[in-house]
């Protein structure tokens, strides 16, 4: 079992959470000029990167809040957590 740290409550374990899916993603500012297919691409489309990536969680049964981690895939080590509208850290 993980234990991931939130940024708001310290370190819990992973069943207090839910993934969200690749952090940083970028909502079109105006989707009405996008096509069907560029529409598709921005809700279904996404890295699926082997090695070290950023993500979205929620901890539903804690404070609620959305945060982001630096995982890395293949071995499911959190190299670091950060509050939404943090820029990622340097180091990872």
């Amino acid at each position: 079992m993980l234990i991931i740290p939130c940024p708001h409550c310290g370190p819990r374990p992973e069943l207090e959470f839910r993934y969200g899916g690749q952090a940083h993603i970028a909502r079109p500012v105006d989707p009405s000029p996008l096509s069907d297919e560029e529409w598709a691409s921005f809700l279904y489309s996404r890295d699926n990167e082997r090695g070290i990536h950023a993500e979205r969680w929620r901890h539903i049964h804690g404070c609620a809040r959305f945060f982001n981690v630096v995982r890395d895939t293949t071995t499911d080590q959190i190299l670091a957590s950060y509050k939404t509208g943090e820029f990622r850290p340097e180091a990872v």
